[in-house]
């Protein structure tokens, strides 16, 4: 689909719930709603905003189907490094199984039933966030020694992986290092994780230079079917896995203006809330902008 045709089918209201429909409910997390198709599974992205761990009442219009439609761009970008789960012909599939609303169908995809592989995959370009906090303590980030003098923001002189745990909803993931992430999901897994993850990451990061912008750092997430293959599922380089800057106004030394939900975290401590649910609402024009800046990221990346 075109950036165009995605802008235009948006809803004017926050779908923050996806209920009434005819398959049986298997998962819900912060975002997404995950159904049971029997041979398969129906991934659908709400418009809900979570910040520090918390979901906040009011959601973002519009934003599953940005989020879901980034990754299926994204997806057919990087057959060439790793298949994913999405099935073939997503249109017939939703036409199949009787899916015919069509924001349903644009904050939705059929996908493969896979084993999750238990880390969430990191990769970092820049030092920023976690990473940037990890470095002026320590040195290091994940166990990694980076060179002394970096500044925040600074690109690395190589990107690296930073693994996480798969924290139950509702806790944190933590940060661990190569020897952790071997002990959880085996060597030869970890390596070929890895060493796709990186792949993934340089080639998000090449593609969005050309569309005039940063990919600071990203989450991917991997599956393992029957036979241990692994694939590439969940979403992918969207501005809610990943931390993408203007790159016209990228400088060091300070945490750069991003493409993502950064704008209602600076708003939310802004306003000095305790960080504790309920979430506080957002003010209508917090919500304007924050949509801007995901449909922004989409339009750089796919053209109009």
């Amino acid at each position: 689909m075109t950036f165009s045709e995605i802008s235009a089918a948006l809803p004017q209201a926050a779908v923050t719930a996806i209920d009434h429909l005819p398959f049986p409910r298997i998962a819900s997390g912060k975002v997404r709603e995950i159904f049971d198709l029997g041979d398969a599974l129906l991934l659908s992205a709400t418009d809900r905003l979570s910040a520090f761990d918390v979901v906040l009442p009011d959601g973002i219009p519009g934003k599953g189907a940005i989020l879901t439609q980034m990754s299926n761009w994204w997806f057919a970008q990087t057959t060439g490094i790793i298949q994913n789960h999405l099935l073939p012909d997503q249109a017939g599939e939703f036409k199949r199984r009787g899916i015919t609303d069509r924001d349903l169908q644009l904050r939705s995809m059929i996908v493969r039933k896979l084993k999750t592989v238990p880390i969430e995959c990191v990769v970092r370009g820049y030092l920023v966030g976690s990473g940037w906090s990890s470095y002026q303590k320590t040195g290091d980030v994940c166990g990694i020694k980076l060179p002394a003098g970096l500044r925040q923001a600074d690109r690395l002189p190589e990107p690296i992986f930073t693994p996480t745990t798969k924290a139950p909803k509702g806790q944190h993931d933590e940060p661990i290092n190569d020897a952790q992430g071997i002990a959880i999901v085996g060597p030869a897994l970890y390596e070929k994780v890895k060493s796709v993850s990186l792949a993934l990451y340089r080639a998000g990061h090449d593609r969005a230079k050309q569309a005039g912008m940063i990919l600071a750092d990203t989450k991917f997430e991997f599956g393992t079917d029957a036979a241990g293959n692994v694939w590439l599922i969940d979403e992918v380089l969207t501005p809610d896995s990943s931390r993408y800057w203007p790159a016209e106004s990228y400088a060091p030394n300070q945490s750069p203006p991003s493409y993502d939900k950064q704008f209602v975290r600076d708003h939310l401590l802004a306003i000095k809330w305790d960080q504790k649910p309920p979430g506080p609402r957002l003010p209508a024009d917090v919500i304007v902008r924050t949509q801007e800046k995901y449909l922004t990221a989409l339009r750089n990346l796919i053209g109009p």
